[in-house]
């Protein structure tokens, strides 16, 4: 990169390649929303897999959590770039071997190699985007990266579902795999004028306990992780634990605009905070209404005004705390870290989310489901509040 196209890079945000590694995201929310749509289907498909078929969603996940904290130094180690655009690729090749109506164990293997692809995405993209951000944009630029499940699953039922009605399901896992090749095309092509960090060694493997155990205690590099936790293991649950109790004339609206609503709070209201304070400031603030919404849904049941008071709060953490990566690290290859942490954070909240919800309810029926959900907001903000407390204590004086 020439010095006049460095300084270009520092003065202006590329906002452009910004909404095109979002697009990558995208694809990447697909690999779990092309699964959740058609998963009646698969039972056609795959008559054989009895109740095994519920590894063709955990497969993905399962990668994430064992290996989320790996894949941040290699990714670092990789290279940022090569990371994203060789995601892609992996991506597009399983998901055009799945259009092939594979057997079922092979199907499954596909589904696990698509985990390595899926957290390649999710760990190199949000690292990526500081770097092309001037940093007053860098908060918004995450915001936006924030929303890609969000919206990846409402494309996948506007126009995914209308593909499998008329075209069937291998149809849409060809689709999944025609964008995905092009997004690394495009990427493979943009990135090249983004001035990335050096790559880092390869982690050793007899240093990866070591690794893990650095990352969970520093308060900088796992604090992002630590209340992503709380927030993942309550945000899907509880869209799939809570319709029961709502009224079955606003059912459908509230659970269709709760969504919708965290990801406009998120690029709005969240946008607009992350520019005036600081991303932990904005999550604890997300955590502490959304701990006054249980409340209020807990005294007034299947309240849809309440319901969407929890969907702005949820949308504030949403943002912030992809935003906190950068601004507690300044690291790249510490951010890629903590963004493995939040992956692997994540995927063990969504996997612990939906039966601890179900056993909850079971339990206790509905105020078993807010007591739940109040104790997780309030776990949220108190790990914050400790993780804080602990980086103010080791800051140098």
């Amino acid at each position: 990169m020439t010095q006049t196209a460095e300084k270009q890079a520092l003065s202006a945000t590329r906002w452009s390649v910004v909404l095109i590694i979002w697009a990558a995201g995208l694809g990447a929310g697909a690999q779990y929303g092309k699964i959740s749509i058609v998963f009646d289907r698969l039972s056609e498909m795959y008559p054989e897999a009895g109740n095994s078929l519920s590894l063709t969603m955990s497969m993905v996940g399962l990668m994430g959590i064992l290996l989320g904290v790996v894949a941040g130094g290699f990714v670092a180690a990789f290279g940022y770039r090569r990371s994203l655009v060789w995601a892609l690729w992996i991506g597009a090749a399983m998901s055009a071997l799945q259009a092939m109506h594979l057997p079922y164990g092979l199907f499954l293997a596909t589904r696990l190699i698509e985990g390595l692809s899926h957290l390649g995405i999710v760990v190199a993209a949000p690292t990526l985007i500081p770097q092309i951000c001037i940093p007053r944009h860098r908060g918004t630029g995450l915001s936006i990266w924030s929303t890609f499940f969000g919206v990846s699953y409402a494309l996948l039922v506007w126009f995914g579902l209308p593909l499998v009605a008329g075209w069937g399901v291998a149809a849409l896992f060809a689709a999944h795999a025609g964008l995905m090749a092009v997004l690394a095309l495009v990427l493979g092509h943009m990135l090249t004028s983004v001035q990335v960090p050096p790559r880092e060694a390869y982690p050793r493997l007899q240093g990866l306990p070591q690794l893990h155990l650095s990352i969970y205690r520093s308060p900088f590099r796992i604090a992002p992780a630590a209340g992503w936790l709380f927030y993942t293991t309550c945000f899907v649950a509880f869209l799939t634990v809570l319709p029961p109790h709502l009224d079955p004339s606003v059912r459908v609206s509230v659970m269709s605009a709760l969504p919708l609503v965290s990801i406009a709070t998120s690029m709005t209201l969240g946008v607009w905070l992350l520019r005036r304070v600081a991303a932990v400031k904005v999550i604890l603030t997300g955590f502490a209404l959304a701990a006054a919404a249980a409340v209020w849904l807990w005294m007034m049941p299947g309240l849809p005004l309440a319901c969407m008071g929890l969907a702005v709060a949820f949308g504030l953490v949403q943002g912030a705390s992809f935003a906190s990566v950068p601004q507690l690290n300044a690291d790249p290859s510490e951010q890629a870290q903590a963004n493995g942490a939040m992956s692997q954070a994540g995927n063990l909240g969504n996997a612990l989310g939906t039966p601890l919800m179900v056993g909850a309810v079971a339990f206790a029926g509905y105020d078993g489901l807010m007591m739940t959900a109040l104790l997780l907001f309030i776990g949220g903000f108190l790990v914050h509040l400790v993780l804080g407390r602990m980086r103010r204590e080791t800051a140098p004086i």
